[in-house]
Formats: C-alpha cells, sequence, structure tokens
C-alpha cells in the first residue's frame, strides 16, 4: 500500500483552496487577494518570546469586543478568520452525520474546511443578485448543522438581504447556527450585524484583520458569537492560536489610534473604487460592472480569459472566477492604488478589438 493509500479517501479526492499566492503569477501589481495594496507599519513591542502566548490575549479580546460593540466574552481570536470556519464546523458537525451547507458563487474555503473534516457539503444556487433562495434552503435542512452567509458576499461583492437572513435565523432557530461572515464589513460597517447577537443564540459572526486592517499577513481572526457557542470553540482551539508577536501587533491595529488609521485607508479604497468602476464602465469590452460594497470590483469582461492572462503577462494579476456558478467571463479586480487601477484600466484598453467607447 502506497502513502497516499494510507491518508483519509476524502482528503485523497479533496481540491485544495486556490489561494491567491497558490495560484502564483509574476506580478508587481497584485490584484487577486483582496489585500490593501501598501504596507503598514507596526512595532514589535513585546519581548517575552520565551513564553507561550495567552490563549486567548485579554487586550486584544477587549479592544475587539469594544470596537465591534460586543462583550469579550463573546469574542474569540484565531488564525484568521478561515480558522473560525474550520473550528465552528469541528464544534458542530458530526462527520459522515450531519452537513453544512451555503449558497454559491461564494469563498470557497466553507466547502474545503467541511470536506477535510469528512463532513456533507450542501449547496443551495443563488437568485438574481446573488441573494438568497429561502424556499430551496428550507427543503435542504434536515441534516444540517451549520449554515455560512457571507455578506458583503466574495467574490460578488453585494450584501445579502438582512430580513432573508432573519428569516434563515428564525427558520434554523434550535436546530443550526446561521454564520455570517463579515470578512469584508469595514467597506459598508452599517451592515453589520454583531448588533443581533442578544436576539438570536444561533448567529454567528465571521471578522478578520486582513482586509481593512492591512494585516493580511498577520493572519488574524475573530468569530463574535454568544457564550455558549465561544466556550464550544475553545474546547475545540489550539492550545495557542496566536503568537505573541501576532497578538501585540492585532492590540495596535485595534488601539483608538489604528481604528482611525483603519478608517482613513477605507475611505481611500472607497474613492478609488469608484474610480475603477467609472474607469471600467467606459471600455467596450467590459459588459457589466457590478456594484460593490466591498475592497474588489466584479466585471464581466468579453474574452475574460484572454484578457485575464493578457494582463497576467505584463504583471497585472486579477482573479478569475470563470469556474464559478453564474460568473462566466467576470474576472474580480482588488481595488488598488490608485496607480494600480490606472494600470488595469491602461492596460485593458490596449487589449486587440477591446478600445474604449466614447
Amino acid at each position: 500500500m502506497s502513502i497516499v493509500e494510507l491518508a483519509r479517501e476524502n482528503v485523497r479526492n479533496l481540491t485544495p483552496y486556490q489561494s491567491a499566492r497558490r495560484l502564483g503569477g509574476n506580478g508587481d501589481v497584485w490584484l487577486n487577494a483582496n489585500e490593501y495594496p501598501t504596507p503598514v507599519e507596526f512595532q514589535l513591542t513585546a519581548q517575552t518570546l520565551n513564553r507561550y502566548p495567552e490563549c486567548q490575549p485579554k487586550l486584544v479580546i477587549e479592544r475587539y469586543a469594544q470596537y465591534a460593540g460586543v462583550k469579550p466574552e463573546q469574542v474569540l481570536v484565531s488564525r484568521g478568520a478561515d480558522e473560525g470556519i474550520e473550528l465552528l464546523i469541528r464544534a458542530f458537525c458530526e462527520p459522515g452525520k450531519d452537513a453544512v451547507l451555503y449558497c454559491p458563487p461564494t469563498y470557497g474555503m466553507y466547502s474545503v474546511s467541511a470536506e477535510t473534516i469528512g463532513v456533507e457539503c450542501r449547496t443551495v444556487q443563488a437568485i438574481d443578485g446573488w441573494q438568497l433562495d429561502l424556499p430551496a434552503i428550507a427543503e435542504k435542512l434536515v441534516g444540517v448543522k451549520v449554515v455560512f452567509v457571507c455578506s458583503p458576499n466574495n467574490p460578488t461583492g453585494q450584501l445579502i438581504n438582512p430580513q432573508d437572513i432573519r428569516v434563515l435565523l428564525e427558520m434554523t432557530r434550535g436546530k443550526a447556527i446561521v454564520v455570517a461572515d463579515e470578512a469584508y464589513i469595514e467597506f459598508c460597517p452599517q451592515a453589520t450585524l454583531a448588533g443581533w447577537l442578544e436576539e438570536y443564540p444561533n448567529l454567528v459572526v465571521l471578522r478578520t484583520l486582513s482586509k481593512a486592517f492591512a494585516l493580511a499577513g498577520l493572519r488574524c481572526g475573530f468569530t463574535l458569537a454568544n457564550e455558549e457557542i465561544i466556550g464550544l470553540l475553545l474546547k475545540v482551539i489550539a492550545p495557542y492560536p496566536l503568537s505573541t508577536p501576532v497578538a501585540d501587533i492585532a492590540a495596535q491595529a485595534l488601539s483608538p489610534q489604528g481604528i482611525v488609521a483603519m478608517r482613513e485607508r477605507v475611505a481611500e479604497i472607497l474613492v478609488n473604487r469608484q474610480f475603477l468602476i467609472a474607469e471600467l464602465e467606459k471600455l467596450a469590452c467590459v459588459e457589466e460592472v457590478f456594484g460593490s460594497e466591498t475592497n474588489y470590483v466584479l466585471a464581466r469582461i468579453t474574452t475574460s480569459s484572454a484578457v485575464f492572462k493578457s494582463l497576467w503577462d505584463q504583471g497585472i494579476i486579477l482573479r478569475d472566477q470563470n469556474k464559478q456558478p453564474t460568473l462566466s467571463n467576470c474576472l474580480r479586480i482588488t481595488v488598488g492604488t490608485r496607480e494600480e487601477c490606472q494600470r488595469v484600466i491602461d492596460a485593458l484598453q490596449e487589449q486587440p478589438g477591446l478600445a474604449a467607447t466614447e
């Protein structure tokens, strides 16, 4: 028997999540991972690296709770929101018995985490405007323990109708938890569901420092939920999920000054997003630019695969969404600096036969 054959069957059959870095590329304009485009400086102040860190660093928890408007007991910090996804599935789903449900097109780690653990994945295709198909979801809920809803949705960029999420929470009350993935909520803070935690004991909210806080390389995320759920997650989380340097920098990012700086970055990105959308809409090759509440824009582009390859060869790395349901000919473009946005527009204008409209 080969070493590969010794592995679990579901792992052998698993298609791994194709992260931006795993896909590669040799670019100088990286607009495929929804990162903040320039580095933000932090100083490492913690020197107690000879000691193990706290499992849940007190200052980080307190500052995030204050920022999110929840109690410290309702916050868990982890290695990115991706670890939060995995912890929720591990805590609530029995492999080979229970299922998770999500509505494509959406973030790919829900399925990868579930499949890795051996938990069934059920999907309900999103309907017009990539909203929830509530009747179809209701028909598939038997045996489902976790429902993932990404809002704003990645890669489409729109918010999920909050009234539909309320209906879903009532539909699943006492039967399943609903996980609202708010990785991009800083770009539309008025839409957060964090204030609903008291009303819905089965609600979980995922957050991250990777986007608006410009700390994708830090790998620091948060799970917001009621104390019962947080208590369960603390049973299955690693003993030391955050290294001392990560906790140190996260606490700085969540200081009053750090939050002010984050909001200034968001304002800058929103201005650049408006510019990018306006310029894309002038191009003959762009069939449609979809509305966005995030730091990226989804556009349907004529001969998108050829365009994607042409820009790739020029060092402009975008994210091809052609394989996602309903996203044929769609490319996702992270909102970068003004100069990076202009590089994309210039490159699209230079495509053979794809000149700008008058």
